[in-house]
């Protein structure tokens, strides 16, 4: 039995409200084998979210009821300069959500009869009456700022410290896959537990079908910006190609690609990973939540981060150092290159 399958199993029987943040829709994915876990050993799971999260849960669970939750709702910037400052902008919309999080779970726990909380990066869902359980695997959050590294480590851990436990999808040895971000020279106060990998996918065999796999994902407008980039230069690929938009509530159809090019808007968990190992090589964005997935079924990838977001670029970098994945940069980015010489 796994670290996380041991902690989950101590909610059998009990009603557990599990709520993923919004940034992109990672920690909504990784959150799937944890509601799994949860239905495994009888717990009553309920959702909290709202959005593309929310219609993603729904498509893999339609029986748990959905608890409509507002989301954090940050706008990215279209440029890598201004990413980190514009985020750094909207810390007041974040406490303001943390704060309605905080007043949203104590009415739930009264109308819903909740008995725990697990919160994937939603800072404002602790509280005293029941035990909350807070999932993240950035204890050292990078801004390319070393002096803002702390503060913002200090506010980050003020709203850990009130949580039952942090559990970080990591291991605690050296061989881990998140680095720094998961192994900071300081811990929180709040009992820290390593639950290793977190992935929704499993190894399967399967035949080859795809040269290359594109899968998107992410928040706007980076996910659009790299979508068109990619769309530009499959027109020059003959290689049998799929390409995954990561849209769950698109509508609109797609322009015409190249016959060679196989897509779809979005793939539930189980057709994603198969539709990925049957796939040569995996092009994704470095978010932590694709890279446990690639890990965990042994897919050869190349890892794209979103500009600018100092995570993704210090995981990819990271990860390409100690010969996991290749890492190359969106502004570098050349298909009939990489094909050429994969």
């Amino acid at each position: 039995m796994s670290n996380l399958e041991h902690l989950i199993k101590q909610f059998s029987g009990k009603k557990v409200l599990v709520a993923p943040l919004d940034w992109g829709l990672g920690h909504a994915t990784r959150c799937i084998p944890i509601i799994k876990m949860l239905k495994d050993c009888k717990a009553e799971v309920l959702i909290g979210a709202e959005g593309p999260a929310a219609l993603l849960q729904n498509r893999e669970f339609p029986n748990i009821k959905i608890l409509p939750l507002k989301g954090y709702r940050i706008k990215y910037s279209k440029s890598k300069a201004f990413f980190f400052f514009n985020i750094l902008s909207q810390l007041p919309k974040i406490a303001r959500a943390v704060n309605y999080e905080k007043k949203w779970l104590d009415k739930m726990i009264e109308s819903e009869k909740i008995d725990v909380v697990i919160s994937d990066n939603r800072l404002g869902l602790s509280n005293q009456k029941i035990p909350c359980y807070f999932i993240t695997h950035q204890l050292h959050i990078k801004s390319g700022f070393s002096f803002l590294d702390k503060i913002i480590q200090k506010i980050n851990y003020s709203y850990l410290n009130q949580f039952k436990e942090c559990w970080v999808p990591d291991f605690e040895n050296q061989d881990n896959y998140a680095g720094e971000l998961s192994h900071p020279k300081i811990l929180p106060q709040v009992p820290v537990k390593y639950i290793g990998l977190l992935s929704r996918f499993q190894k399967s065999d399967v035949q080859k079908k795809y040269r290359l796999a594109i899968v998107l994902s992410g928040p706007e407008p980076q996910r659009t910006i790299f979508e068109n980039k990619i769309i530009n230069q499959l027109k020059f690929i003959n290689d049998s190609v799929l390409l995954v938009r990561g849209l769950p509530d698109e509508k609109q159809p797609l322009k015409a690609l190249p016959q060679n090019v196989t897509w779809y808007d979005h793939l539930q968990a189980e057709a994603l990973s198969v539709a990925m190992q049957q796939s040569e090589i995996v092009l994704s964005r470095s978010g932590y939540s694709t890279i446990m997935d690639l890990i965990a079924i042994e897919q050869k990838a190349v890892l794209v981060p979103t500009p600018g977001q100092t995570e993704q670029e210090y995981l990819a970098k990271y990860l390409s150092e100690i010969g996991l994945f290749i890492s190359i940069s969106q502004a570098e980015l050349d298909l009939k290159k990489l094909l050429k010489n994969s």
